[in-house]
């Protein structure tokens, strides 16, 4: 159950992150990127953001990628909210899958 801090902290954390994904996609990851999701722990210290990859075929090399750049995306994004939490939590990637899960399904109901 989360609270209204949580709640809030964590629409933020999904603005700022769709910031820098909207920067970083075309240049770094080379295909568009959007935070679908973002949920905080209670003790604001872990993020897990949600992600939807789109325009390529290997989600799982992306999410890796992106992964392994956590460091300098926790770092970008403590440079924009960093007047508004007392702690920059730690940042958590995973593939959100519920469109392709959707389609699925559609394509399932179709046959």
């Amino acid at each position: 159950m989360n609270t209204t801090r949580q709640q809030k902290i964590a629409a933020m954390l999904q603005r700022e992150l769709a910031d820098i994904f909207l920067l970083d996609s075309r240049n770094i990851y080379k295909c568009m990127i959007t935070v679908t999701n973002v949920t905080i722990s209670p003790d604001l210290s872990i993020a897990r953001a949600y992600l939807s990859i789109y325009n390529t075929e290997d989600k799982r090399a992306i999410i890796e990628l992106v992964k392994s750049n956590t460091k300098d995306i926790r770092y970008r994004l403590g440079q924009k909210i960093r007047n508004q939490v007392r702690v920059i939590p730690n940042l958590e990637f995973f593939i959100d899958d519920t469109l392709d899960y959707l389609e699925r399904i559609d394509e399932l109901l179709k046959k």
